[in-house]
């Protein structure tokens, strides 16, 4: 795609975010019906389904040639072109719950290769947004305001922290983590001895803004969806990180394990993951 096409979908993209993000919002800290899917960590409400409905109608009007997969509607695309992969709310449980840090995320995959994202939070009244295309342009923005007012566009860049010790990472837990051995606790406190600090949030495509945006060095997860990180992979590489699997393979959209840094603490964050011990025993029902 031509940066002109990217601009063009990318404003697309921006205000299907923005549309669904102000439906959001009004059932914020409000009474909800909640619902369990897969187990009782994981939700959904009536604002994850009305959400991903308005972000599917705006970009089928503009846009109806690319596909759209989303985490409550499903579909189905080419893997050899692209698609659009959408989360109406990543961190649905902070959003029951009251707590802040939830979006609305889209991100697009041209060959399994995340190349757009619009990230908007709305209770943080901030906004990502940017591609990185295969040709090499790039552009990543975060902008802070009251939302619906206007705030001023900060281009993202990552950190330039080299020392692993002096990191500020990020990461979070699989649903399965009461019954699967690979649950991200070993690796989450052998990690928190060597760096700076550890957060864990609880939105994939946040943590993944966050470190486009230099907040963080770095973020491991595993396990995830495509909706959770196309986008914010997408934000990450147009900001001058690097993002790769646990392999360092580019294989993050089909594994679902995601390792982002700011690029200079990208082989210390995977050597240290390489190193965690083995994972203990399984845990109790």
């Amino acid at each position: 795609m031509t940066k002109d096409e990217l601009e063009e979908i990318l404003g697309v993209a921006r205000d299907a975010a923005h549309e669904a993000a102000a439906l959001v919002k009004k059932g914020f800290r409000r009474a909800m019906v909640v619902e369990h899917k897969a187990s009782v960590v994981d939700l959904v409400t009536s604002f994850d389904r009305e959400s991903e409905a308005v972000i599917r109608e705006r970009l089928r009007s503009k846009l109806g040639s690319i596909p759209i997969v989303g985490e409550e509607g499903g579909g189905s695309f080419d893997p050899e072109r692209e698609a659009f992969f959408i989360d109406p709310i990543d961190g649905t449980t902070n959003f029951v719950h009251g707590h802040p840090f939830w979006c609305v995320s889209i991100g697009l995959v041209a060959r399994g290769a995340p190349i757009l994202g619009v990230v908007v939070a709305p209770a943080l009244a901030t906004e990502w947004f940017g591609f990185a295309s295969p040709d090499g342009e790039a552009r990543a923005v975060r902008t802070s305001a009251r939302f619906g007012g206007h705030g001023d566009d900060e281009a993202c860049r990552v950190s330039t922290t080299s020392v692993f010790e002096e990191s500020l990472l990020a990461t979070g837990f699989p649903y399965d983590r009461r019954t699967s051995h690979e649950n991200n606790f070993d690796a989450f406190v052998a990690i928190k001895r060597k760096c700076q600090a550890v957060r864990r949030c609880g939105s994939a495509a946040l943590d993944l803004c966050l470190v486009s945006d230099g907040t963080y060095e770095g973020y491991w997860e595993r396990k995830l969806s495509p909706w959770d990180i196309a986008a914010g992979i997408a934000l990450v590489r147009a900001s001058g990180g690097t993002v790769t699997d646990f392999d360092a393979r580019g294989e993050m959209i089909a594994s679902g394990n995601v390792v982002a840094t700011n690029g200079r603490i990208h082989e210390a964050l995977l050597q240290q993951l390489a190193n965690v011990p083995p994972l203990s025993s399984p845990p109790r029902p």
